[in-house]
């Protein structure tokens, strides 16, 4: 359901003006699908190592309520049904972006898992697509400003999956899998790279504002939510504790929601080209008073080939020289 929320998050913030409630019903309803096909092939290719894990030994496959080949048949079905729902309801460049994001979830992050660490910031680059493709599906198009709230998801990603991986540690290590965790017995450089990552998450607010996309009460909104978010960090980088984490966890819980909603309720319904249209006419307005300013010097000052032979008044002007 998040990753519906966020991607139907994007597709409201891509629409300039009037909402397509028809398209934002196609574009949540593909990428739920696709998201359960990604989804379906993770526990397919993890079923063994989901059996190991008290978290995750209850799923239907290591659990014995559904077939591996079941399994199989649901995901390429369900995630050739959204990609055709996005294609012909959103556009080519969104379902493009839901067939890739299922590969990257699937094929890269999810055997990634069980090799290297770097997974965590994989899998955050997975999470921060689907608001991409909303915004895509609305707009028919990828601009700067659609890239913060996919850059939020990015950010806010490593703290709250930094918390759950030290608060399951062991059962992470019962799984086989190669968290970031596990490689830190003292939690130290767990809690600094969540504090970092939370401390990226304080311009956001701000680019929002000044890129047209949210009027400046979401810049404080935004700039007081991560500032919570980046004290329970604090508290968790100097303590370590599991208390400290599990608050941690829940304060990651708390901001993506609170974050998604104050971005709509602040978003401007002018359109954001012309906004862009205004600034770039500034910018040549300046450059065109600076490019006059420049040539009334020029004309004020005497000739180069006078100014050549100042030093030394007794010789002739150069034949160059205006008259």
């Amino acid at each position: 359901m998040l990753v519906v929320a966020t991607s139907g998050t994007g597709y409201v913030l891509g629409s300039a003006g009037a909402i397509d409630y028809t398209g934002l019903w196609a574009t949540c309803a593909g990428t739920m699908m696709v998201a359960a096909s990604a989804n379906s092939l993770n526990q397919v290719f993890e079923v063994k190592n989901d059996a190991k894990m008290k978290r995750t030994q209850q799923r239907p496959l290591p659990s014995g309520r559904i077939s591996i080949p079941h399994a199989l048949f649901w995901a390429s079905s369900v995630g050739a049904a959204g990609t055709a729902l996005l294609a012909c309801k959103a556009n080519m460049l969104a379902a493009g972006l839901g067939v890739s994001n299922l590969f990257l979830y699937a094929f890269v992050y999810t055997p990634l898992k069980q090799i290297h660490p770097i997974n965590t910031w994989v899998g955050a680059i997975v999470g921060a697509i689907p608001p991409l493709l909303g915004w895509a599906a609305a707009s028919g198009q990828v601009s700067l400003n659609g890239f913060i709230l996919p850059a939020a998801l990015y950010f806010w990603q490593i703290p709250h999956f930094m918390a759950l991986a030290y608060l399951c540690r062991q059962d992470y290590a019962d799984g086989g899998f190669k968290m970031f965790s596990l490689a830190d017995a003292s939690g130290k450089r767990t809690a600094s790279v969540a504090f970092r990552n939370c401390l990226y998450l304080l311009p956001l607010g701000y680019l929002a504002y000044d890129w047209g996309l949210t009027s400046g009460w979401f810049c404080l909104e935004s700039t007081f939510l991560a500032l919570a978010i980046s004290s329970t960090a604090t508290t968790f980088f100097f303590n370590r504790t599991t208390k400290d984490a599990r608050r941690m966890f829940h304060a990651s819980l708390l901001y993506l929601p609170v974050f998604m909603f104050g971005i709509l309720l602040h978003r401007l319904d002018n359109n954001n080209d012309q906004q862009v249209t205004m600034k770039n006419t500034d910018t040549e307005l300046f450059m065109d008073r600076k490019r006059e300013k420049y040539s009334a010097s020029a004309h004020s000052r005497p000739p180069v080939a006078y100014a050549s032979v100042a030093p030394f008044p007794f010789l002739p002007a150069p034949l160059y020289a205006e008259s």
